[in-house]
């Protein structure tokens, strides 16, 4: 049960915050800005010890739990050896191991080659990088909603400006964006009439034979949990099969048994050139990869792919404990019963307000998209939601999304406790 001891924040967290203004940079945002001290599955006690209900995982990260045992114990057992020698100096079989497993579990039964990193943009700036080296072109497809990082490049492939983008221009060149298959807001295209719109586009703007890949989110994260259309995915697939350009699936929000599947592309069996990977492989602790088939990453020279702390031993650690949890729980399972759980009282709750326009997602990535295309009723939704100690997520391109990323691990009570206060945050907001 959810307990709460004092208004949020408490005075403790109050305390922080004071000390915060003087020492992090204010362009650091936070959504509920409590202090957190320890965590439980699926629950999050601060440092006034209120005990919160935890549906956001750290945005999709903290999925076999926080901390998870096998985790925690592979992370003793590596810093208590050595913390870094750095992989280009010095190798270890950690990082072989995670490359191993990578290589198994991602689409596809190719042969593959991985290559490790410390953060999601990280991941997919080197992608693009290996996909211009791999295919001698240089353009880049994104879509509309994407989100792909905060770094230069991935800036450049985000397509919301704000906050992600605004001020911080100019951005990378040769970066082309087309239409996202967007269900709710597509009037009525299937997934193989918005793939048609969308190459028609990349063919008559970009070209046949000058793009490097089409990189695209199975289900987008931050633009607001947009799963295309059936069919839309297969037929961008099959365009870059015929034309040369590579498949880049960014799995970094929906990886790791979050959509009821080791990956999201594996719903309709679409088998990428190249995946990143980042946020649920290594249970709270920093690491990325770019995971492809063996020709492609083995294209770049020697000494083009690195990093100093890329493919860090403790994190290699965190992830084989956070792998081996999730085959051991069966987790992809663990995010189908999240899905069957909550999809319907999602349902039955849209059915009491005109507030909600959508219910939408996979497993334990779903969302509610509101009809205001404004952030407001997202807002005070999500504001009642955090004084009840629940901590939920916003997300679209509007703001007017609510997203629910719960730990696949989180016990049934748990989530049911968080979604009734969601439902009454709901119907308050509706009065």
């Amino acid at each position: 049960m959810t307990r709460l001891r004092t208004e949020l924040p408490g005075p403790r967290s109050l305390e922080l915050a004071a000390r915060r203004k003087s020492t992090v940079a204010s362009g650091v945002g936070s959504t509920l800005p409590v202090y957190i001290d320890s965590a439980e599955d699926g629950v999050l006690i601060d440092v006034d010890g209120n005990r919160l209900i935890d549906l956001g995982s750290g945005i999709a990260v903290t999925g076999v739990g926080n901390p998870a045992p096998a985790v925690a114990e592979a992370v003793h057992a590596q810093i208590d050896r050595f913390s870094h020698t750095c992989f280009m100096i010095t190798p270890y079989e950690g990082y072989l191991e995670v490359c191993e497993q990578l290589n198994e579990l991602t689409p596809g039964d190719h042969e593959k080659r991985s290559v490790l990193f410390n953060s999601g943009a990280e991941a997919v700036e080197n992608a693009v990088k290996i996909a211009r080296h791999a295919t001698g072109r240089q353009a880049v497809v994104v879509f509309d909603h994407a989100y792909h990082g905060r770094t230069n490049l991935t800036m450049a492939l985000t397509a919301k400006n704000m906050p992600y983008k605004h001020g911080f221009g100019p951005f990378a060149g040769e970066v082309y964006r087309v239409p996202m298959s967007y269900p709710y807001r597509d009037g009525g295209l299937s997934g193989a009439e918005a793939a048609a719109r969308a190459i028609d586009l990349i063919e008559k703007q970009v070209g046949v034979d000058t793009a490097a890949c089409v990189l695209i989110e199975p289900i987008q994260g931050e633009g607001g949990f947009i799963v295309p259309a059936p069919g839309f995915l297969p037929a961008v697939a099959e365009w870059c099969a015929r034309t040369g350009a590579l498949l880049v699936a960014d799995e970094i929000q929906t990886g790791f048994c979050r959509t009821g599947s080791w990956f999201a592309s594996d719903h309709e069996g679409v088998v990428p050139d190249v995946v990143t990977t980042a946020k649920g492989i290594a249970g709270g602790l920093p690491l990325a990869a770019v995971t492809g088939r063996a020709e492609v990453m083995d294209a770049v020279h020697v000494g083009g792919l690195g990093g100093t702390y890329g493919g860090n031993p403790v994190a290699c650690a965190a992830a084989l404990g956070a792998i081996r949890t999730m085959r051991e729980r069966d987790l992809s399972a663990a995010a189908r019963r999240i899905e069957e759980a909550v999809l319907p009282r999602l349902r039955a709750l849209a059915e009491k307000t005109d507030l909600i326009g959508d219910i939408r997602g996979r497993g334990a990535m779903l969302a509610v998209e509101f009809t205001e295309q404004t952030p407001d009723v997202a807002g005070r939704v999500a504001k009642a939601c955090h004084a009840a100690g629940v901590v939920v997520l916003t997300c679209g391109t509007h703001g007017n999304v609510i997203r629910f990323l719960p730990p696949l691990v989180i016990p049934d009570d748990l989530l049911a406790e968080g979604m009734d206060i969601f439902e009454q945050a709901i119907l308050g907001v509706a009065k």
